[in-house]
């Protein structure tokens, strides 16, 4: 966010018919951080149908504004957009309680961007560390199945190399499942404000202009990011409930919410995603999103969780997380017991 994601089908022309009475539909997912195929129309139905507003109330507000302008006159300052100050996360225990803002982060613990609202900067000022390089990760939770992996899937809302794509993985096991941090960092969002964290490329006032106006705040998934100390930030979304705020430390490992369908997903499950704020290859974004949600253009590429998770070619293989642990623990196992090679 986030995460996880943006999936929303783009509605068919339909032939000339008798109207017929239709059953109320809940609302789908909304844009997150988070692209699974399973997810529903959300937040872009929400929006078509809700424009159809009563033409006496639109003729009548277009009488009004310029009556209401011209009263005020040149003293008027300039109007501020109803998306305000949302750049702080903040934190939600429970989907049902109110937001509310954590303490601030200190900078000092967040790697500089390599980019900026125009896209990436210039490749040769800062590079994102090899993801060979990237050690100490751990799965977020300890069974259950890949039910969906990093890869070009038909209904993905990001654009990578010209497809539709999946841009995380998503693990899945029960309802309630703890979920742990992949790795030691500081927490930067928890909760449902999170988007200023998840590597978008441009201005979001736009965006929280359609979440302020139509009430879809809390649409949106319960997501946590962290900062994970070596270059990298985790995303995880879907929570049904987070127990970690902004500014906190944790450890591998460590609780940091509970596994849950927030954001309208079909299941509880967990997108778990993986990006470098130093990164200069970008992703785009499917254009019916574009169009309905006013997002950015492009977000920060990201990079196959399981190419940092143990055992993740197993994960991958198998779609059985309980193996890729196992087969991970049994290779370190063995590395460790065979004898160093005498020095001749």
């Amino acid at each position: 966010m986030a995460s996880g994601w943006y999936t929303s089908s783009v509605p068919h022309r339909r032939h000339a018919r008798p109207v017929r009475a239709r059953p109320s539909v809940t609302p789908f997912l909304p844009p997150q951080p988070l692209a699974d195929r399973d997810r529903g129309p959300g937040i872009l139905a929400r929006l078509r149908g809700r424009s159809r507003a009563p033409w006496a109330a639109v003729l009548l507000l277009a009488l009004l504004v310029p009556v209401i302008f011209a009263a005020l006159g040149p003293t008027t300052g300039p109007i501020q957009p109803l998306a305000g100050d949302v750049r702080g996360a903040v934190s939600n225990p429970s989907p049902a309680t109110t937001d509310h803002a954590g303490p601030p982060v200190d900078a000092r613990l967040v790697p500089a961007r390599a980019t900026d609202a125009n896209g990436p900067r210039a490749g040769s000022q800062r590079h994102a560390p090899p993801i060979a390089s990237l050690t100490g990760y751990v799965w977020p939770i300890q069974q259950g199945r890949i039910s969906l992996p990093f890869k070009a899937i038909p209904g993905g809302s990001r654009i990578k190399d010209g497809k539709l794509f999946h841009d995380g993985v998503d693990m899945a096991s029960f309802c309630g499942a703890p979920v742990g941090a992949a790795h030691n960092g500081v927490v930067l969002a928890a909760g449902r404000r999170f988007d200023d964290h998840v590597g978008w490329l441009g201005d979001l006032t736009a965006y929280y202009h359609i979440l302020d106006v139509r009430h879809m705040w809390r649409d949106l998934p319960n997501v946590v990011v962290i900062d994970d100390g070596n270059g990298y930030r985790s995303i995880y979304a879907h929570f049904r409930d987070v127990t970690v705020r902004p500014g906190q430390r944790v450890k591998a490992g460590q609780l940091i919410g509970h596994e849950g369908a927030t954001g309208h997903a079909s299941g509880c499950h967990v997108h778990y995603g993986l990006f470098s704020p130093l990164e200069t290859e970008t992703m785009g974004v499917r254009p019916n999103i574009l169009r309905a949600l006013k997002v950015p253009r492009l977000e920060i590429a990201r990079i196959d969780p399981l190419a940092v998770l143990p055992g993740g070619e197993v994960a991958l293989r198998t779609r059985q997380i309980a193996k890729a642990i196992a087969a991970a623990r049994l290779a370190a196992n063995a590395q460790h017991a065979s004898p160093a090679q005498p020095a001749h």
